[in-house]
């Protein structure tokens, strides 16, 4: 995180969105959130008049902005596609173990542990592609066909997805890691 919170809406969010990635969306109470965010029950009302799914949504949005972030700077510098994704795999693996090996991906984690809502689903989707289209972005800019790019994105996407997955599950970033290694340059 790179600085502090600082109002009140924003302490929620931040906590909300930490505690939901490494619990889950039904492994944390409100009462917890709170407690750790340090402000009253009204104020989670006043900012979110909805309570925790309004939170839960407004978290994932954060979180995704951050992860937008990563990729950008996995990406920014790479020689290659294959290079940004290497990249990205260490960053991610890194993070992983600053969360103490068991947060998963910032928004499955919100969204898809939540009660089945099409409004939580359709927020999922929408920020999962946010992260396509910077990863296709990339790719085009780095060269790859832009006919292929999309696919290229989608893969890796859908590769860092399984490695966030079975890190968590082995609660060892060694998973991440080792994902690195499905993006050597072709030969």
């Amino acid at each position: 995180m790179p600085h502090a919170p600082n109002s009140t809406a924003q302490r929620l969010t931040v906590t909300a969105a930490q505690l939901f990635q490494q619990k889950g969306y039904h492994g944390v109470g409100l009462a917890e959130i709170l407690n750790t965010a340090k402000v009253p029950k009204g104020s989670l009302y006043h900012h979110f008049p909805n309570g925790k799914p309004d939170l839960a949504l407004a978290a994932a949005d954060w979180a995704s902005g951050l992860m937008l972030g990563v990729i950008e700077d996995a990406f920014n510098h790479a020689p290659s596609f294959e290079d940004g994704a290497r990249t990205l795999c260490y960053k991610l693996a890194k993070l992983f173990d600053l969360s103490g090996q068991q947060a998963g991906c910032p928004v499955s984690a919100t969204l898809f542990d939540a009660p089945d809502n099409d409004e939580f689903r359709d927020r999922a989707a929408t920020l999962f592609e946010s992260w396509i289209d910077a990863g296709e972005r990339h790719a085009v800019r780095l060269g790859i066909d832009p006919a292929q790019a999309r696919a290229r994105a989608e893969q890796m996407f859908a590769v860092i997805q399984g490695g966030w997955t079975l890190a968590r599950a082995r609660r060892s970033s060694d998973a991440l890691r080792t994902l690195a290694a499905m993006f050597e340059p072709p030969s």
